[in-house]
């Protein structure tokens, strides 16, 4: 139905569905029991001072309590901004700030961080505060132990009514979340999604995936994160169940995918569903009830990852914060091949183009271009931004997205690299992502990121960071020697990193600090050309 809102899927799931709903490590809930809890919450909300229209931050690590007050602020017409509880002080208190929050909801946990990146807030009086750092914040709501400055938990017997009588004119058209971009290149953004847009992506995953009533629906990826809530309104749509890891652990992962029989997983990135492959019980575990698992990655991981659970059709998606998500999403019925070297085609309420990103002309098929998609999921706008907005948007609502991607002949999408992920060496253009996937048939190699080096001769030359396979060894030497001779000697990394973990904005390792470490070194060293390299045969 055209102005179905989310509050209106959960309600239907309540009476078509209800031995199914949602699983968090902390607890669970059909979906009968979210619907009542959700309306007491939303209550609980409006005593509050939340209104239509209004922000409340979510600070909270994954639990379910995360899921049902997303529900609840919905209800009411009020827009959701999950923050990512990694963040430092300095990047909450912009996010806080930058968003309009009029309400905070948080943990005793968090207090320290949240004393220093909202200054003031000690000494604040709970429930109207005023604070310079952030003028529209008038509370912050602790569901444990409050701290100074904090209110203690939610009314959920609050009067119900102004709750209802908002419930009754929510449209679909009304914005619901804001979910801020990775930041992994520049300042995040806030991404302004409505009702509409998540139920057109939930019911076009469904059918994408063939969801099925006694499916349940694993998500790893944090209540922050578009992926995380891509699997919420996919399970609400399709009438089956989600279940969530909470805060991702590995063998935490492992024990829930098998304990709970999960039949569809996301793990998305290589760097969620590697150590889970990799898990010492991994060989033991039973995960015969999973039949689909949806990835993101290079080729040569993709084929490496498929042979690892050969019983699960692995496909593959494409897309951002600002498609929600799936833009394009392979099918289950493709060819292992077409599945592990292309993200599919489009859903069914999205529009997708190739084209020269300098004309913004179509490309043919087989020719690089930018990724530019346009339809129900796409973002409104960003939040406080309308000159990027514009920039990004045309007359005709068509986005850029700065991915650099190629179609295939039947028009499924295959990505090459962010443009701004390529490297310019020595004049030759390199995708990092292409040098990332070659390294990764080395066996001692789990996850690599490669980043640009700056260096006179050739401007820059590629750089790779490694993190090795758990009992595996490698020196940079032999990962050099590896490469020459097989990808073109300028694509070849000239300086090898070993690392014990990556720099992460959430779920997607943060280039920009790699690049900024390794240039750092190279500046404290005196280091200003890198070793001169060659694929030719040494003269005896």
């Amino acid at each position: 139905m055209p102005d179905t809102t989310v509050p209106d899927l959960l309600e239907r799931r309540a009476v078509d569905a209800p031995e199914q709903g949602v699983v968090f490590p902390d607890g669970r809930e059909t979906y009968p029991e979210l619907a009542r809890s959700t309306r007491r919450l939303s209550a609980a909300l409006w005593a509050l001072g939340l209104r239509p229209g209004d922000s409340v931050g979510l600070l909270l690590h994954g639990c379910l309590d995360s899921y049902r007050l997303w529900l609840a602020a919905a209800r009411i017409g009020a827009v959701t901004v999950p923050l990512n509880p990694r963040l430092k002080p300095r990047e909450l208190s912009y996010m806080i700030e930058n968003a309009d929050l009029r309400l905070l909801i948080s943990t005793a946990g968090f207090a320290p961080v949240l004393h220093e990146a909202l200054p003031g807030l000690a000494e604040g009086t709970p429930g109207r505060l005023a604070l310079d750092a952030a003028p529209l914040l008038r509370a912050v709501v602790a569901l444990d132990e409050p701290g100074p400055g904090f209110l203690h938990g939610l009314d959920e017997s609050a009067d119900p009514a102004g709750a209802d009588e908002a419930r009754g004119a929510l449209r679909a058209s009304d914005p619901i979340l804001m979910l801020y971009t990775s930041g992994t290149t520049s300042r995040p953004r806030g991404c302004v999604h409505d009702h509409a847009s998540l139920v057109a992506e939930g019911g076009a995953v469904a059918e994408r995936l063939g969801l099925r009533p006694d499916d349940r629906f694993w998500a790893p990826l944090p209540m922050f994160h578009c992926g995380g809530f891509d699997v919420a309104i996919a399970a609400l749509a399709g009438r089956c169940g989600m279940v969530h890891v909470g805060t991702f652990e590995p063998g935490r992962a492992l024990d829930q995918l098998e304990r709970e029989r999960c039949t569809i997983g996301f793990p998305a990135f290589e760097t969620i569903w590697v150590p889970v492959l990799e898990h010492p019980r991994f060989p033991e575990a039973d995960l015969s009830a999973l039949r689909l698992v949806i990835n993101v990655g290079a080729p040569e991981r993709m084929r490496a990852m498929q042979a690892r659970l050969p019983q699960a059709v692995q496909t593959s998606c494409l897309g951002m914060t600002e498609s929600f998500g799936f833009c394009c999403m392979g099918s289950p019925d493709d060819p292992a091949e077409v599945r592990a070297t292309t993200s599919g085609v489009p859903l069914r309420h999205m529009e997708a183009k190739v084209v020269d990103p300098g004309t913004g002309e179509a490309v043919p098929p087989g020719v690089p271009g930018e990724f530019r998609f346009r339809g129900a999921s796409r973002l409104v706008r960003y939040h406080r931004d309308p000159g990027t907005t514009a920039a990004r948007i045309d007359a005709d609502g068509w986005f850029a997205s700065g991915d650099l991607v190629v179609a295939d002949e039947a028009g499924r999408l295959r990505f090459v690299s962010r443009l701004k992920d390529m490297l310019k060496v020595g004049g030759e253009n390199v995708a990092a992502a292409e040098v990332e996937g070659f390294l990764c048939e080395h066996p001692a190699v789990g996850l690599v990121q490669v980043v640009g080096a700056p260096d006179a001769r050739y401007g820059e030359v590629a750089a790779a960071f490694v993190q090795l396979k758990a009992g595996a060894t490698a020196t940079e030497e032999e990962l050099i020697a590896f490469c020459l001779g097989r990808i073109a000697t300028f694509k070849v990394p000239r300086y090898v990193r070993f690392v014990d973990e990556f720099p992460m904005s959430g779920t997607k390792v943060q280039k920009f600090r790699l690049k900024e470490r390794l240039a750092d070194e190279l500046k404290a060293a005196g280091i200003t050309e890198a070793p001169v390299l060659s694929s030719r045969p040494r003269a005896s």
